[in-house]
């Protein structure tokens, strides 16, 4: 599962002054409404068991501000037995990815966070950009290796000034992918808020190596071309949050194997307001607080175990 939980910061310090600067950026973020967001977010992991029968045993997260927030979140009941992988990056907002993952079925053999700095247009060689990291683990399931990135790409704002960075970070990671895949005993997962859709170029480029092979399969196309999505921008339904699976998972003989891809939208993540119906109930507009759980619907990809392997 990927899930983009909305900017989980600790709460603010209370300002010395009403136009004080908040560290989350957000208003009134008191201990009271972390606190809730920190009960929702356990609340859809118990909807998605109840929905499933079990937890992901893998959980990619983004907009996550730190170790602390996390180990809050662990504390909620639903996650007994999980454990975190997370490094802080230099991102100007202060927002991270994460990995959740179930101890007693994965095993996390290697792990780093992957950089990217960017000049500023003024060419001043002492100032840069900055975003956040991605995330890459190497787990095993079983007798089952295989190689995850998590990431959340630069938004889209301002006339998208951030496309090029978009671009030059999927470059970078289909080539490291590409150089794991090299060895066809290797496997991949990515997933992410990629700040894209499914038929925009972006994820073209993730999908295939520099002689224009096809690496990794996204399965959240035909979604895509359904209507579905997992975050909205104005009247736009966007489906900007992916799971996408290198060749291995759709081998009948691999361990495990792609059965199929959601968004888990279910009603009660869903905004109240009749205007917004279908829409994710989220905890922030602007800056109206509405205690909601995210902006965005989790992610969901279902994998069959072959217990012949």
């Amino acid at each position: 599962m990927f899930y983009n939980v909305e900017n989980l910061f600790l709460p603010d310090p209370k300002p010395k002054h009403i136009f004080d600067p908040t560290k989350s950026g957000l208003r009134n973020w008191t201990e009271e409404r972390y606190s809730n967001k920190i009960f929702k977010i356990g609340h859809v992991a118990e909807l998605v068991k109840e929905q499933y029968g079990q937890l992901p045993f893998l959980i990619g997260l983004s907009e996550i501000q730190g170790k602390q927030v996390l180990r809050d979140l662990l504390k909620n009941e639903i996650f007994a037995g999980y454990d975190f992988v997370h490094y802080e990056s230099m991102d100007e907002r202060g927002i991270d990815v994460a990995l959740l993952y179930d101890t007693s079925k994965i095993k996390i053999e290697f792990s780093e966070p992957i950089s990217f700095f960017f000049e500023m247009e003024s060419g001043h060689s002492s100032y840069y950009d900055t975003t956040r990291d991605v995330l890459h683990c190497k787990v095993r399931y079983g007798n089952f290796p295989f190689h995850l990135f998590i990431l959340h790409l630069p938004s889209k704002r301002e006339n998208d000034i951030n496309l090029p960075k978009r671009e030059y970070i999927a470059k970078e990671i289909s080539e490291k992918i590409s150089g794991i895949l090299s060895d066809e005993n290797e496997a991949v997962i990515v997933c992410g808020d990629f700040n894209a859709n499914p038929d925009e170029k972006i994820l073209e480029k993730l999908t295939i190596d520099k002689n224009f092979n096809k690496i990794l399969t996204n399965p959240y196309s035909n979604l895509y071309i359904n209507k579905v999505f997992s975050t909205f921008h104005n009247k736009n339904g966007l489906l900007f949050d992916q799971i996408l699976l290198s060749a291995h998972f759709f081998k009948p003989n691999s361990l495990l194997s792609f059965k199929n891809a959601n968004v888990f939208s279910a009603e009660k993540l869903s905004s109240w307001d009749r205007k917004f119906m279908g829409r994710p109930f989220r905890t922030y507009s602007g800056t109206r607080y509405l205690g909601g759980y995210s902006d965005h619907f989790p992610v969901i990809v279902r994998l069959e175990i072959n217990n012949s392997n």
